[in-house]
């Protein structure tokens, strides 16, 4: 990857005179068999722009998961940014949502009311492990949508790693959609960027929009090759980490989910949400002892192990496999992982 950024032909994106850069957005346009695509410099970005894009008159308001990306961990930006009012759907264990709430959601034609622009979704969802909306439900999604004449905008971070659960192509996933944003920087190893896809028209507003929020970069086709890179080299690989993730769940599940628990049917794809009850021990002290390394277990272990891991809530741990961790990492991370619920074991009296 890093020899292919160091190779990239370049010139200046903002004046559309970056081949790399050119070259990427339609790589990914037409894998999603959309009309244009525009390179931008994170996945936050990405979705604001679309999110703005689709909510040109002030005072629209976009229905949204409650679980979703946008709506928790992008800092509100487009109510912050755009004056788009954000109205939330009760996301579903499986990251879907009731498509009669929606229903029931949408503003009809009253001067109290903000008006309906937008309904995003995510896609694999990361609130809820990394699950794959399903095809059936994108389907009828889709039907609602166009009945109400309502664009659907998909945050799809992790789309091809759902497009490989899935075993489709990731345009089968985004056919009903208005616009989506990919990320190049999640499972796919990049060092950033995100990719936003739409027609044509879309894409020229979403270039605008990306200049005035200063996502305008120079000669960014250095980045650009790493997403073209990933795209080839590193999307055939996904199934792989999907697999390693099982590997990690079911030896989890083997040591008796007395201190962690977690579904190895419900990890779809790159994720792994590991429950644990808190009066026992907290997320945050399990990921603080995953990330050391005692001389003790050093010695039981034969290797020196660190595992990084997010707190996701107060009862939840993420744990996500990268494009670059090996056959053998995995069998240290599960060794060390079960040494370390053993060490809790005997710390609680369990």
């Amino acid at each position: 990857m890093k020899e292919a950024m160091l190779a990239a032909p370049l010139g200046d994106d903002v004046f559309g005179e970056d081949p790399t850069v050119n070259a990427l957005e339609e790589k990914v346009a037409a894998l999603l068999a959309m009309e244009a695509a525009l390179f931008v410099p994170s996945g936050t970005m990405g979705n604001l722009i679309c999110v703005l894009n689709h909510s040109r008159m002030r005072g629209s308001e976009v229905l949204v998961g409650h679980l979703s990306h946008i709506h928790l961990w992008e800092q509100g930006g487009v109510s912050q940014l755009g004056g788009v009012h954000p109205r939330t759907l009760k996301n579903l264990p499986d990251g879907t949502f009731d498509l009669r709430e929606m229903r029931q959601l949408v503003r009809g034609e009253n001067v109290h009311w903000p008006v309906t622009s937008l309904v995003c979704i995510e896609n694999t969802h990361n609130m809820v492990g990394g699950k794959v909306l399903p095809l059936t439900w994108l389907d009828q999604l889709g039907s609602a949508c166009r009945e109400l004449g309502l664009p659907i905008h998909m945050d799809g971070a992790r789309l091809f790693n759902a497009a490989a659960a899935l075993q489709v192509p990731a345009s089968r996933i985004v056919r009903d959609c208005a616009s989506v944003s990919v990320c190049l920087s999640k499972g796919l190893g990049a060092p950033i960027g995100s990719v936003v896809a739409g027609s044509k028209d879309f894409i020229y507003g979403a270039k605008r929009l990306r200049k005035v929020l200063g996502g305008g970069m120079r000669q960014s086709g250095v980045l650009a090759a790493a997403g073209i890179y990933a795209l080839d080299h590193v999307v055939p690989t996904l199934p792989r980490d999907h697999a390693y993730v099982q590997d990690i769940a079911r030896a989890i599940t083997q040591c008796g989910g007395v201190i962690v628990r977690c579904d190895p049917s419900g990890a779809h794809t790159n994720i792994l949400v590991l429950e644990c009850d808190p009066e026992v021990v907290t997320p945050m002290r399990i990921c603080q002892r995953m990330a050391e390394v005692t001389d003790e277990e050093e010695a039981a272990l034969g290797e020196r192990v660190i595992v990084r891991m997010l707190s996701l809530t107060d009862t939840a741990i993420r744990l996500v496999v990268h494009c670059d961790l090996t056959h053998d990492d995995i069998q240290s991370l599960i060794k060390k992982f079960q040494y370390v619920i053993k060490e809790f074991e005997s710390q609680s009296g369990r």
